[in-house]
């Protein structure tokens, strides 16, 4: 076997392509991908969805939840920065039957005024830039999109969650037969973690190096705060269960006050 290729893609990270292309059927097992029809079930009830409804998902990958909101009447736009996965959405809402908007746009520069009552960003598609005011500016654009009254719903992993289960490395063979090593780095006293991802695949091994930052509930509520919103609730799940020292993700509600 060749000597791995080391694509290193710090910094801009999520702009590259080709990282989520190699990635993708590791991150998006056929059983995340049928969970995401019970997870948007939930989130309906959790945000009073009905028919009509305008939709953001931001960093909407492959369209896994854009398009079961559409599947219930909603008006959905879905926002990312990786092609592929767009094409992939596109073509996942067509055997659906159903319509979806699709923007190849950086969260740091979508805004849309008062455009959307439910924006969701979700399987921690969020805390990717090493500068901490570009993620205030994604929060402020979120709040900025919403109409008076919206709902922010925000999925990702919690640092208490990291350190609970942290482990420095381990791997896994994907149904495809291709190995995936993920190892992993605490840096800045807990404040990011640090990933070397080898994707090893028909006799080739490909290395990509990524980081970004963990934040606690405390840290995410107050960078919502900071961002405009002044209802934030911590959950657990989606289905509004509480925050805590069982949770395996942390799930911010946040409501733009009408």
């Amino acid at each position: 076997m060749a000597a791995p290729q080391e694509v290193r893609v710090t910094g801009d990270w999520c702009a590259n392509d080709r990282l989520w292309v190699d990635i993708q059927t590791a991150i998006f097992p056929a059983e995340r991908e049928a969970a995401a029809v019970e997870e948007t079930a939930q989130m309906c009830i959790l945000a009073d969805v009905e028919p009509g409804t305008r939709v953001l998902d931001l960093c909407c990958g492959p369209g896994r939840h854009a398009v079961e909101f559409a599947k219930r009447g909603c008006a959905v736009t879905g926002v990312d920065l990786t092609q592929p996965y767009l094409e992939h959405a596109r073509q996942r809402a067509k055997a659906a039957g159903v319509q979806i908007e699709l923007v190849h746009e950086d969260m740091r520069r979508f805004v849309r005024p008062e455009a959307f009552d439910l924006i969701t960003n979700l399987y921690s598609s969020f805390s990717y830039f090493e500068d901490p005011e570009d993620d205030l500016l994604a929060i402020k654009n979120i709040w900025r999109s919403l109409a008076p009254g919206g709902l922010l719903v925000m999925d990702l992993m919690g640092k208490e969650v990291v350190a609970a289960m942290f482990q420095q490395r381990n791997w896994q063979q994907l149904p495809d037969g291709t190995l995936w090593l993920e190892e992993r780095a605490i840096l800045d006293g807990w404040r990011r973690i640090r990933n070397r991802w080898t994707i090893i695949r028909d006799g080739r091994s490909v290395q990509h190096v990524l980081e970004h930052t963990l934040f606690s509930g405390q840290e995410l509520q107050q960078l919502l705060e900071r961002g405009g919103f002044e209802e934030v609730a911590l959950c657990g799940e989606f289905d509004g269960s509480q925050y805590d020292e069982t949770s395996e993700r942390l799930v911010a509600v946040a409501r733009k006050q009408s």
